[in-house]
């Protein structure tokens, strides 16, 4: 079959299916989707919590611990101690399937009954409150952590990164960073956008090989700029005083004007594509025969993948990669091949609608299974009785019309509200979640209001002046009210880097982070470079053309896919265009 439009079963849009797409369903014999994919991409982050964190215990050694689940849940959740110990046995929950009723049914039962891992980590030292991290050392509420030390409110970060604060998605290498975005391989830069191999750059946006710059945009390997324009070394230190970034009053003015110039004076390339070929999406990396995919490097004949580093032969996934192959309709994977269907499970092989697995081969419907092979539904089997009873219950389930699909919104062990999936796709409140057929938990982890001991007009305005007795006060974010509190590595890490006491919680960092990137969607656009417009463009102070391009006084008429959606205030150009202005 070469194309198909079908209506999606959840929102009733048309979406389409394309021959690539039935090819892939073919190599690992599911039937196309029912859902569409932003339907299907909101199902799986529905399954992520990712930073909604509870104190309760370890229903196991009952000592007081930190978990994604809140006490109310229904199922036991151990300690990480516990759960990677021999203390219980997932197979000890195994039953049978006997085909009178829906497969996912029963193994819904199965999910309840088996505990679950408070927080998932693996080889970390000292770094008690990280999740979906692994191989990293004196990390601080920071998720998805990978191969990285002493890093705090941080997420997404891999690669060798050391000591940085408050960042998202940074890669190979970075260290002193604080406030970066999508930021690779750069030293001691601070509220960075789209930096590369960049060092002490300070406010910037999409630049790459700058040492020394500030409030710039679109540099190439420049030295002491501000504000895209050239200053001696002396000249740049001597004027970057007079901006007081030592004081907070002083960063708030030039936080504004660092959100004005990327909104209006910088130029943005419709994609941050690199090193790739036929791909499509946004900040992809050494890639190849993938689209609609997010967030990725070294990613080969994929589709709809988000936060996939290492990835071949996938579509379909959301925060999985490091070596996997064949993944489709999954979650939080690493180190796995042809695994479908499948949550929160690492270092796997040949799974299919499995939840928290790990180090195992051939497990169908399982919960909780380490070390374990030819198992269905938490009971062991022998190779030739597994396989058979696998064919025969996928056959059973496309009688029921299960199979093909990842988990029901329902199994979810957690409320919307908790999940991803109200940050990228927020919903307005529990009747609309409820009414959609979402969970929804009304124990969410809030944190406390009123009770702070010290007002944010109280506080310092310089690192220099404030006491270790900050760490004894409870503060309150100017922008939600809740209470939050500085931990002792932070304020080293303020007073190494002279950066003042923040205004506003954590949560709120992150939010504002999360909303300088442009969203995981794809719009088609016409590329913005109109020359004949420069003259009302130089009026209204944003971006003007420097060099002639292709299409010389005519409007550009390249097309293109963007993330960035056609009523945005930015400047964005096809990779032509930008091309002969920034490159």
């Amino acid at each position: 079959m070469t194309q198909e439009i079908k209506q999606c079963q959840n929102c009733k849009a048309s979406f389409e299916i394309d021959a690539s797409d039935f090819n892939f369903y073919e190599k690992i014999q599911v039937p196309p989707p029912t859902w569409c994919p932003d339907c299907r991409q909101q199902r799986r982050y529905a399954w992520r919590n990712e930073r909604t964190l509870y104190r309760r215990k370890c229903d196991l050694c009952e000592r007081n611990i930190i978990a994604i689940y809140s006490q109310n849940k229904p199922f036991k959740v151990y300690c990480p101690e516990c759960w990677w110990s021999d203390k219980w046995d997932p197979l000890s929950y195994s039953r049978e399937f006997n085909f009178s009723g829906n497969f996912l049914e029963e193994w819904r039962k199965l999910q309840l009954e088996v505990p679950r891992i408070s927080l998932l980590n693996k080889n970390n030292v000292n770094s008690e409150y990280i999740h979906h991290s692994g191989n990293s050392k004196n990390c601080y509420f920071s998720f998805s952590v990978f191969d990285a030390e002493n890093i705090l409110y941080s997420n997404n970060v891999y690669m060798g990164a050391k000591d940085c604060c408050d960042c998202y998605h940074i890669e190979e290498g970075n260290n002193l960073l604080y406030e970066c975005i999508d930021t690779h391989k750069s030293y001691r830069c601070e509220f960075g956008l789209v930096l590369r191999d960049c060092n002490e750059c300070l406010y910037c946006y999409d630049c790459r090989g700058c040492t020394n710059c500030f409030l710039s945009s679109n540099l190439r390997n420049k030295s002491h700029y501000i504000e895209n324009q050239p200053y001696s070394k002396e000249e740049y230190f001597k004027k970057l005083k007079e901006y007081d970034l030592e004081s907070y009053s002083g960063r708030k003015k030039v936080y504004d004007r660092f959100l004005e110039n990327i909104k209006l004076k910088a130029l943005h390339k419709y994609a941050f594509i690199e090193k790739s070929v036929n791909v499509s999406g946004n900040m992809l990396f050494n890639s190849k025969n993938t689209h609609y995919s997010f967030d990725g490097t070294a990613i080969e004949d994929s589709k709809y993948s988000i936060v996939c580093p290492d990835v071949k032969n996938s579509m379909d996934s959301y925060h999985f990669g490091l070596k996997t192959e064949l993944i489709y309709e999954s979650h939080a994977l690493v180190h796995s091949y042809n695994v479908s269907f499948t949550h929160l499970s690492y270092d796997n092989s040949h799974l299919s609608y499995c939840d928290s697995c790990h180090n195992s081969e051939n497990l169908f419907g399982c919960v909780g299974v380490k070390g374990g092979k030819y198992c269905i539904l938490n009971k062991q089997y022998n190779p030739e009785e597994y396989k058979k009873l696998k064919e025969k219950i996928i056959e059973h389930m496309k009688q029921t019309k299960e199979y093909g699909e990842f988990f029901p919104p329902q199994f979810s062990p957690f409320g919307y509200n908790e999940t991803q999936g109200q940050v990228y796709m927020p919903l307005e409140n529990k009747e609309v979640a409820i009414r959609a057929g979402w969970k929804w938990e009304d124990e969410i982890s809030s944190g406390t209001f009123g009770k702070e001991t010290l007002k944010p007009e109280d506080i310092p305005d310089s690192i220099a002046q404030t006491q270790d007795s900050i760490l004894e006060q409870i503060l309150k974010c100017v922008d939600c009210n809740k209470n939050y509190r500085i931990v002792k590595d932070e304020l080293t890490f303020y007073r190494r880097e002279k950066i003042p006491i923040p205004r506003i919680c954590p949560d709120c960092r992150y939010k504002k982070r999360i909303s300088l990137r442009a969203p995981r969607k794809l719009w088609e656009r016409n590329c913005a470079c109109q020359e004949e417009q420069s003259a009302n463009r130089k009026v209204q102070g944003v971006y003007q053309n420097t060099a002639e391009h292709f299409h010389g006084q005519n409007p550009c008429p390249n097309k293109f896919e963007t993330s960035f959606a056609p009523d945005r205030s930015e400047t964005v150009y096809c990779e032509a265009c930008y091309n002969s202005e920034v490159v």
